[in-house]
């Protein structure tokens, strides 16, 4: 893996979906090379030239989740909760050896709104981590609204990323990457073992953001 973070090539597994092209356009819009992917190679194509046309560049690629895996320094999963074990394990040769940076929330919708969902391993990412033995997973990029980062009119996404995971060298990187995009700044927040409350913390922003109107994320204080 390149030792700059400003040259890290960054895969996203689950890139068609609202929250993977956000976070691709904003990558690609920093400087990084983007690789979309999808189950379908036609789809992961499609909604990379509908975000190079947005860049004009081209910037992001579409590929298969597997060669997205491959390809990729680092790799984000973005995919929905149904079937992230499965997917995941089933990249786990591709993904051997790499940071895998998991920003899922298990969340379940009724008439009252949003709400967290067990999950045996404590967290989406404790789950990934399970499935992943030869990968770093590292949680982060829970917050952030995909409207906002769709919007090529914002040009500062201001909110704070929390970066959890076991291994310190790869939390920096995270925290680094948090920052490539405007107005972000990435905040250590604990051991992978504490992933689930932030996943969680999900279901309050969106009743939050429900109530105001509003695409709200989280700020720190003091540090």
């Amino acid at each position: 893996m390149t030792a700059n973070v400003e040259e890290l090539v960054i895969g996203i597994l689950g890139g068609t979906g609202d929250q993977g092209r956000g976070l691709a356009y904003r990558f690609a819009r920093a400087g990084h090379r983007v690789i979309i992917g999808s189950r379908s190679l036609e789809r992961a194509q499609s909604a990379a030239a509908e975000l190079n046309q947005t860049l004009r560049d081209d910037s992001v690629d579409g590929m298969t989740n597997a060669d997205t895996s491959v390809r990729a320094d680092v790799v984000i999963a973005a995919i929905p909760w149904e079937g992230h074990a499965d997917l995941l394990g089933s990249l786990a040769a591709e993904l051997a050896g790499k940071i895998v940076i998991d920003c899922v929330n298990p969340l379940g919708f009724d008439a009252k709104g949003a709400y967290a969902l067990p999950v045996a391993e404590g967290s989406a990412a404790q789950q990934a981590a399970a499935v992943l033995t030869a990968s770093t997973v590292v949680a982060a990029f829970h917050h952030v609204s995909a409207k906002l980062l769709l919007d090529a009119e914002v040009n500062s996404v201001d909110l704070d990323v929390l970066v959890l995971g076991d291994d310190r060298e790869a939390t920096d990187l995270v925290q680094a990457l948090a920052t490539r995009i405007p107005g972000v700044r990435g905040v250590y927040a604990g051991r992978l073992r504490n992933a689930g409350q932030i996943e969680a913390l999900t279901a309050n922003l969106v009743s939050v953001n429900r109530r105001y109107k509003a695409h709200a994320g989280l700020r720190v204080t003091d540090i």
